[in-house]
């Protein structure tokens, strides 16, 4: 029975750790690093950096191989991210919490200023 029970719970952490997001949202910033990385289990990280001269670096995984392809051809270019941040992350997804669903190429507002 309660090795019935520890399976229970620990089925009920996997759906919900997958499932559930904890908040999901847009980031926009310039793609400064994207590479695979790991020893065992290679996976896609990334930075943005916000704001001007790097002020803030927002750091993320990404699992999706659309994304991936994607996000290889906008490297150095300012995007904007779509991204669901989870609980909990396995080690084998990604070195952060934040997974990217989608990325564009966005336009600077710091190049784009109107007169």
């Amino acid at each position: 029975m309660i090795l019935l029970a520890a399976v229970v719970i620990s089925a009920v952490y996997l759906v919900f750790v997958y499932f559930v997001p904890y908040s999901e949202g847009t980031r926009t910033g310039e793609l400064i690093k994207y590479s695979k990385k790991g020893v065992i289990f290679k996976t896609w990280e990334g930075e943005i950096s916000q704001g001007i001269s790097g002020a803030e670096i927002f750091t993320f995984s990404v699992r999706n191989k659309d994304v991936i392809e994607n996000l290889k051809n906008l490297e150095g270019y300012y995007v904007k991210l779509e991204y669901k941040e989870l609980y909990n992350s396995f080690f084998y997804w990604g070195d952060t919490k934040y997974f990217i669903t989608g990325a564009e190429k966005a336009e600077s507002p710091h190049l784009n200023r109107k007169k």
